[in-house]
């Protein structure tokens, strides 16, 4: 099967019920992407397929013939930050980091769609993805100030 990844095209042939998230670690070695609970409730393995932000453990390969994957490497490089990504230094969002790329991606996935959340906005679209550290007072600093940054780009 065919599957655009961070823009390139992979052809995989792997068993159709492999999730998502361990073609991208396993088969692509892509590596940003994390394995959490494996039940899409935490969401460390958050991507974007099709522009819409999905957990990655739950999504069977075979269903995502043609599909547009986009990972936390694909937001941005080490030299060229996303909006999101410096926000998330800016405000020194991770402590232990594990879950940051899920969170990255939910939260660039709600600034795609609203650019300008309220603290309700952003707590509900966020309240799927966990951080054991509790850091969700920065999380939704940052956002705010990425849809700031975004709004006067």
């Amino acid at each position: 099967m065919q599957l655009t990844i961070n823009g390139t095209s992979h052809e995989i042939d792997i068993e159709p019920d492999t999730p998502l998230l361990w073609v991208l670690r396993d088969e692509i070695g892509l590596t940003g992407t994390k394995y959490g609970c494996g039940v899409a409730q935490c969401g460390a393995c958050t991507v974007h397929v099709d522009g819409e932000a999905q957990r990655s453990c739950q999504l069977q390969i075979g269903d995502l013939e043609g599909a547009e994957v986009t990972t936390i490497e694909g937001v941005g490089t080490p030299e060229k930050l996303s909006v999101v990504q410096q926000a998330w230094i800016d405000h020194q969002v991770a402590q232990c980091g594990y879950c940051q790329s899920g969170q990255v991606m939910q939260a660039t996935a709600l600034l795609n769609e609203n650019d300008s959340p309220t603290d309700d906005d952003i707590d509900e679209v966020m309240s799927g993805n966990l951080c054991r550290c509790g850091t969700y007072p920065r999380i939704r600093a940052a956002i705010h100030d990425a849809a700031a940054k975004i709004k006067g780009a």
